[in-house]
C-alpha cells in the first residue's frame, strides 16, 4: 500500500522553494538553497552578510 506521505514524494510546492532565487535581491544564486537548508531563509550569500552586518 502506498502512503501519500512517502519520503520520496515531492510536490510542486516543495520544489518551488529550491529555485535558487533570493527573496531579497531576486537574483539567482547557488547559495540560496544552501542557506535555505542551513538557516531556513531563502537569501543569497551577499544578502545574508548584509543582514548580519545591518540587521534592519
Amino acid at each position: 500500500m502506498t502512503n501519500q506521505y512517502d519520503k520520496n514524494f515531492l510536490n510542486r510546492e516543495d520544489l518551488k522553494d529550491l529555485d535558487n532565487i533570493c527573496d531579497e535581491c531576486k537574483e539567482i544564486d547557488e547559495s540560496v538553497s544552501q542557506n535555505l537548508i542551513l538557516t531556513g531563509f531563502k537569501i543569497c550569500k551577499s544578502c545574508r552578510i548584509s543582514k548580519t552586518i545591518f540587521p534592519i
